[in-house]
């Protein structure tokens, strides 16, 4: 979530198989809407889902609100995995400001008539905070999900406790009163201490991750509705390594926006359940991670980033979704 991509150092271009950490989308009258982790939330557009211009200007265009940098000391402009979502007539965005490793983080919230409109974006403050020695969760890597009775919700989060829920109020900021709820964690054993003759594989070191953020390797919650269900992608393992990391892609479902999502044994995703999605094929791409999921026109589309063999740059990968037995296939 801290890569920098080279791509929007240029002027606007077309590309096909763009270099994009994080991918969200949206699509409004003919246009598809890509926005990923990048200087000041970096976005791009198309028309057929195969060639990308890129907006060399950032969705912020370097006017961060002032509270941001107060929020998380050490933030810059890097801003970490947006969510776009429409919701009673207007488009909402969530996004992170974090610095890597560590929970003192925020969350924001933007609003705009248009996504056409690229300058349109107003602050509407802060929806979360997270902060050291205060929280258990991180409050990062945000995703709006609206439930069957039309109520919007905020799920987030990134090892420490794990995948954090909320619900928000008609402003789509945190109900009066209401309090974090964990849904997801992934207590996986230190693969650093098992050597590669007792089943490994070892393919981490020391540093690749801060040990203050814990072994809860989970992160990126996506919720998407099918056929009754609200199905919960997350992440497991380790991104921002480029040819080093190890993401995948775990899904559960639950019939509540709330949960609990079990997976196909019938295990709570709080108990480390899921079923396996996507992972690196380690030939064409390294490791997958940090998906959403969508319903255009007649298919459903999973979209994520790749880290690319050799060189570790993180694309847009995406895939239709197929359904068999009521859970996702790619």
């Amino acid at each position: 979530m801290n890569l920098l991509l080279a791509s929007l150092l240029v002027a606007s271009t077309t590309i096909q198989n763009p270099l994009a950490h994080d991918p969200v989308m949206a699509y409004e009258d003919g246009t598809y809407y890509l926005y990923y982790t990048g200087q000041d939330i970096s976005q791009m557009t198309s028309k057929d889902l195969k060639n990308w211009t890129v907006n060399p200007d950032g969705v912020l265009d370097g006017k961060l609100p002032a509270w941001t940098h107060d929020s998380v000391p050490g933030f810059e402009h890097q801003v970490w995995a947006p969510d776009v979502i429409h919701y009673n007539g207007k488009w909402y965005m969530a996004y992170a400001c974090s610095t890597f490793g560590k929970n003192t983080s925020a969350i924001g919230l933007l609003s705009n008539d248009k996504l056409a409109d690229t300058k349109g974006w107003k602050d509407e403050g802060c929806i979360l905070t997270s902060k050291a020695k205060r929280d258990n969760w991180n409050a990062i890597d945000p995703n709006f999900v609206i439930d069957d009775k039309g109520y919007p919700w905020l799920t987030w989060g990134s090892f420490w406790d794990g995948i954090q829920m909320i619900p928000l109020d008609k402003n789509m900021h945190v109900l009066t009163g209401a309090k974090p709820k964990t849904i997801a964690r992934r207590f996986a054993f230190n693969v650093r201490d098992v050597p590669e003759s007792e089943g490994g594989p070892v393919r981490y070191t020391p540093g690749d991750y801060p040990t203050a953020a814990g072994q809860n390797a989970i992160e990126a919650p996506f919720i998407f509705k099918h056929d009754g269900y609200y199905y919960l992608f997350v992440s497991w393992d380790y991104c921002c390594t480029g040819i080093r990391s190890t993401y995948r892609v775990v899904v559960g479902r639950s019939k509540t926006v709330d949960g609990p999502y079990l997976d196909d044994r019938g295990i709570d995703m709080l108990d480390g359940g899921g079923v396996p999605v996507i992972e690196g094929d380690k030939k064409k791409f390294e490791a997958i991670g940090h998906c959403a999921a969508y319903h255009f026109g007649s298919k459903d589309l999973f979209i994520s980033h790749g880290y690319k063999i050799p060189g570790g740059e993180a694309v847009l990968v995406q895939k239709e979704i197929k359904w068999k037995n009521e859970w996702p296939i790619l």
